[in-house]
Parts: C-alpha cells; structure tokens; sequence
C-alpha cells in the first residue's frame, strides 16, 4: 500500500513545479468548466450578505434563507434600519446569527455612510466593513465584479492546496500568499471555485475518492486512499 501512494514522483525542479501547475490548471478547468460561485445573488451586496451568511454554514442552507431575506429587507437601507434581534431571527438557521446581524447591519451602514450605498471595488476598502474579511472580500470582489484582488481560501481551499503541494502553510493568508505567487493571477477567481469544488466533489476531508480524480497522477499527498 505504501509503494503506491508513494509511486507519483515529486517535481524536483522549478520548471516540473511550473509544469505541475500548469497540467493542475488545466486538469482542473476541464474537470469543472465554468466553475462558480454556488451562492445565489443578483447584485453585489446580495453576495456580500449571502457570503457573510456563509461562515459555518452550507452555500444549501444559506441559499434557503436568502430569497425569504431579500423580500423582507429589499435594499442595503432596509438593512441598516433592520431591528438586530429581528434580523438575528431571520437569519437563526445559518448559525451564529447573533454576530452576522449585527455584521449585516455594520456593513449596510457603513457602506451608506462610506461608499455612497454602493460595494466598494478594492481590498482595502472592503477590509473596513464589518464582518468582512479577506476570503469574503475575495468572494465579493471576483464573482461580483470580476476583479482578481487574490484567491478565496475557505476550508475546501486550504485543505486541497495542501494535499496537492501548492502550500505548506496553515494559516488562510499565508496560503493566499502562496497560492498568489503559484497561480496565474488571471486564473485566481476560476481557480478559487474549482478548487472548492473539488474538495466537495472528490478530495473530502475523510476518505478523499483518489480512485475518481482526475489529479490523481499528479498527487503525492500522504493520505491518498488508492
């Protein structure tokens, strides 16, 4: 059993880590072509509050409870005057509701006080929002808008860049780092879906489905069920 999961070689020079990359990419794009955002949105701040909603909660659930949301509180205003015990309410079945209405409620004020009412366009404008940061200003900024200010990390993420080599960190911004410096920029927004994607489909947290993935050739990871 050990020879096999030890029989992918690891790429010893630069140009086979470049060249391992490439293929990754590539595999990946066929494997999941058009990859997207599973949240379902209509404008910016609709992400915005469905990513929010999204921490420790399923993309399902979430979309569950966001059309009922969007009815009751149409605009970014509705959102700001929103009672939070109520909001909290709304939203219960998404988990820790207490801070993500008090979050939602932060971010429609200080984007109407701040931004004109509008979702910022930059990182650094997007960190000073309330319950807001990195991995769900990646969200925002590249499904929204389509600007590739870096890569989501979520837990699909981190757990995949590990098993395939492309980062030894664990903390999500020393992995965005590393994946910034390994990936293409203009692959990042892609390459963040396909990445999550891939962990739910194939490479799980227990028992990853080796046998099934098409990257299967090209990872070494010590935990490879084949």
């Amino acid at each position: 059993m050990a020879m096999l999961k030890n029989r992918v070689k690891r790429p010893r020079t630069g140009a086979e880590r470049q060249e391992r990359v490439r293929r990754i990419l590539e595999i990946l794009e066929k494997t999941y072509p058009n990859a997207t955002t599973a949240l379902h949105y209509r404008t910016p701040w609709e992400l915005l509050v469905a990513t929010i909603l999204s921490a420790q909660c399923t993309d399902k659930r979430v979309n569950e409870v966001t059309p009922g949301l969007f009815a009751k509180y149409p605009t970014i205003t509705d959102f700001a005057n929103a009672n939070q015990a109520e909001l909290a309410m709304d939203i219960r079945s998404t988990g820790f509701f207490n801070n993500k209405s008090k979050a939602l409620i932060g971010a429609a004020q200080k984007i109407l006080r701040d931004f004109g009412g509008q979702v910022p366009r930059t990182m650094e404008e997007m960190l000073t929002i309330p319950g807001v940061a990195r991995k769900t200003a990646n969200v925002v900024l590249g499904s929204a808008y389509g600007i590739a200010s870096g890569v989501v990390v979520d837990t699909h993420v981190q757990r995949v860049a590990a098993r395939l080599d492309l980062t030894k960190e664990s903390d999500p911004v020393k992995i965005e780092r590393d994946l910034q410096k390994t990936i293409p920029k203009e692959k990042w927004i892609v390459f963040s879906h396909e990445m999550i994607l891939h962990g739910r489909a194939l490479c799980v947290a227990r028992k990853p489905r080796c046998a099934e993935c098409p990257l299967e050739s090209l990872c070494y990871a010590p935990d490879k069920t084949i």
